[in-house]
């Protein structure tokens, strides 16, 4: 008699469901993961905060979508087997079964391996800004070097590939400590960047910050005109250490900075906020749009659970509640705050024009604030320690979407509607091992796209900011010309653009299904099962259409998005080509055959 091919085992409870969910959406890395990107969408950047209260209304009803169908389907294989089960289900379109799973299936793949990608590539750039604020004669924390990410991006995945492969248990309790150590760490800086901006009043001393040193200082810099190409501009003068001198006043003591809230320069361009009500304002419906196409990505992660169906204990009963938890606690709380706190904190002493011109933000305003708390020196240390436990973050959230997208991919392979060896699982663990190897390779090589050209675009750094770059293998190499970086798409907002058109397709997918799941249906409930699901859907395709229509009405740049959407064109071509051939070798018809049957029979 043949052995029995081992199945997942039901272990998981509400709690261990839900913190899986609220590590993907992980607060604590994503303020410093996303607010860089989204700084540097241009003219939009005023319209931060309410585009994140944009996307949370859209994943809140795609997130009903789920807990609904969850009710109904619990299992594993999220969209994937919802799409099947809705379908299969359906007195009338019974017959689409297999190719609506496949659709959503295939189209999940563009969010859940593009993801895994994105989370090692910033981690590589968290390292890198932590590296270069111990060793700056090594690497510059603002602009680290690219093979030195590459680098780390590699060991990362790998590294979370591991702790996957080992099994669900062990992953649930990593994200459980993760959970409370970044949530904590989270509202401490909150409550510190509100305390700075109330307690500085424009014309008070306040607190600059230097990108050179990666450091915050009281005083005034000392400059000097310096003409280069014809023309002429103000250098900060600097000692051997490269710190900035202070400009003296008439007694020959240090001119104290004087802090300001201006909302725009000379120029036009957006610089803070003067109130508290600016930063929640919508200034521009436009800007919203753009804002939450970026924003999504902090957000996503509270379907993951529906993925883990066959490992719950009373799916039927945890899962629902799990997905609207999860993304209750992290969005409408957590997320709210810091992105309030950390847009509230701009000031002359650091604007949003600072924000996008380096790597890791919050980390230059975690430097301030603990400069202005503990004192000179302080701000370093406070930093590294909130930096570590943004890296603890990284690790639940690469963890959790590397669970889930290998268990879409295990639920494929075990329909045949990927290669079949997805569709195994280790004998021992009871993971599907097969897909966790395979996307631990995918996300290293996205990985080290996403950090390829960070500075590319409307971020390219100057030739006189590249040159002053430590020189080495690990921290130049890699940079090219301004020129040749401004002509290239920012490789870190493409691959995530990429990874949020995946999202939004899925979402949309998703409340269709939810629609068709319940059409007829004795459960049935207008509000839950058409309106709901309708605004999510017509949300979802409103931020989709803005990758087109943005660059257009001149809102942020123009070869990102249109980038993602040729990433996502090709990966749809190459699922139709797939789809047919693999139908075609099997024997397999398109519709399914008989009613009553399972659509991969």
């Amino acid at each position: 008699m043949a052995d029995k091919a081992p199945e997942m085992k039901a272990t998981l409870g509400l709690t261990g469901l839900t913190m899986n969910a609220m590590a993907l959406i992980a607060p604590g890395a994503f303020l410093w993961l996303t607010f860089a990107p989204q700084a540097t969408e241009g003219a939009t950047a005023p319209s931060m905060w309410i585009g994140i209260v944009f996307a949370l209304l859209l994943c809140l009803a795609t997130a009903v979508c789920y807990a609904e169908m969850a009710k109904l389907y619990p299992g594993t294989g999220s969209s994937y087997y919802f799409a099947e089960q809705s379908f299969l289900n359906h007195d009338s379109a019974w017959r689409y079964a297999r190719i609506s799973k496949f659709i959503v299936g295939w189209g999940s793949h563009l969010y859940y391996w593009i993801y895994p990608g994105v989370m090692v590539g910033v981690t590589g750039v968290i390292c890198g800004y932590l590296v270069g604020t111990l060793w700056p004669n090594f690497m510059s924390a603002s602009n680290p070097g690219p093979m030195f990410m590459m680098l780390i991006a590699i060991i990362f995945s790998f590294a979370v590939a591991y702790i996957a492969h080992r099994g669900v248990n062990g992953s649930t309790s990593v994200n459980i400590a993760i959970n409370v150590i970044q949530i904590s760490a989270l509202l401490v800086f909150a409550v510190m960047a509100f305390s700075y901006r109330t307690t500085h009043p424009a014309g008070t001393p306040g607190w600059q910050f230097d990108s050179t040193s990666g450091d915050a200082y009281t005083y005034q810099f000392q400059t000097q005109k310096v003409t280069a190409n014809g023309q002429t501009t103000d250098q900060i003068v600097r000692d051997a250490n490269m710190v900035p001198k202070p400009l003296l006043d008439a007694a020959g003591k240090p001119v104290p900075f004087m802090v300001a809230y201006p909302e725009h320069d000379d120029k036009g361009v957006f610089l803070s906020h003067p109130s508290a009500g600016s930063v929640v304002g919508v200034h521009n419906f436009a800007w919203m749009f753009i804002q939450a196409t970026v924003a999504i990505l902090i957000l996503v992660g509270f379907e993951s659970v529906t993925s883990m169906g066959g490992e719950a204990k009373n799916a039927k009963r945890d899962v629902p509640i799990a997905v609207v938890t999860s993304l209750l606690v992290q969005g409408a709380f957590c997320y709210l705050i810091e992105y309030f706190a950390a847009n509230y904190f701009l000031s002359s002493g650091y604007t949003m024009q600072n924000a996008s011109g380096s790597s890791a933000p919050v980390g230059d305003m975690m430097v301030i604030l603990g400069n202005a708390f503990f004192g000179q020196g302080g701000g370093r240390i406070f930093m590294l320690v909130e930096a570590a436990t943004v890296v603890l973050a990284l690790i639940g959230t690469t963890l959790s979407c590397m669970n889930t997208a290998a268990r879409v991919t295990y639920a494929m392979g075990k329909d045949e509607e990927v290669p079949e060896h997805f569709g195994l699982l280790h004998s021992k663990n009871l993971t599907p091992h097969r897909a966790i190897w395979t996307l631990a390779i995918i996300s290293a090589v996205i990985g080290c796209l996403s950090v390829s050209v960070l500075f590319g675009d409307a971020g390219a750094l100057s030739d006189a900011t590249i040159k002053a770059l430590p020189q080495g293998f690990f921290s130049s190499f890699g940079y090219m010309s301004h020129d040749a970086m401004a002509a290239l798409p920012n490789s870190l907002i493409t691959v995530t653009l990429a990874s949020n058109f995946g999202t939004f397709l899925l979402y949309a997918l998703s409340c269709i299904i939810c629609m068709v799941a319940f059409n007829k249906h004795p459960m049935y409930n207008p509000i839950k099962h058409t309106f709901i699901p309708l605004f999510g859907l017509v949300a979802n395709l409103a931020c989709m259409a803005f990758y087109l229509i943005g660059p257009f009405m001149n809102y942020g740049t123009k070869l990102e998005p249109f980038t993602a959407l040729g990433i996502a064109a090709v990966w749809a071509i190459y699922g139709g080509i797939y789809f047919m051939s693999s139908s075609r070798k099997k024997g397999r018809t398109t519709l399914v055959g008989a009613r009553g049957t399972r659509a991969t029979a």
